[in-house]
């Protein structure tokens, strides 16, 4: 599985005084599709964090379009764009009925707990694939 929907709802505390969703709570959102994507792979976040190997994002970017507003019934769709030993890269689009709000792209490293460089493990790659 490459890719992954899901469905978001926007709180009225993720809005600025316009209205508008926060430009940071996207971040959030785009974690979310992250953790999703890797649940329905069939990983587990947790027990790769307790074996001792994180990933980390190292570069993060969102390209604005169109606003989403409070209780916008939004879908994010995350996408494995890039899996090697070195960097998992993640591309994300959000809509609200069909149209295009914003894209992403995140770049994240594995590390182990002292923050040094790890190869992505054999069985994320293969998930990832």
């Amino acid at each position: 599985m490459r890719h992954h929907d899901i469905q978001i709802r926007v709180r009225y505390s993720e809005t600025d005084a316009m209205g508008f969703l926060h430009h940071a709570n996207y971040f959030s959102y785009f974690e979310v599709g992250r953790t999703e994507l890797f649940r329905a792979q069939g990983g587990d976040y947790r027990a790769m964090e307790e074996g001792g190997l994180f990933l980390v994002v190292v570069k993060l970017d969102c390209r604005y379009r169109v606003p989403a507003r409070y209780d916008d019934l939004l879908t994010l769709r995350t996408t494995i764009t890039t899996a090697t030993e070195a960097k998992l890269e993640h591309g994300y689009e959000l809509f609200r009925d069909g149209a295009l709000l914003c894209t992403g792209h995140s770049t994240l490293a594995c590390v182990d707990r002292t923050g040094k460089l790890q190869r992505m493990p054999a069985g994320l790659l293969q998930m990832c694939g």
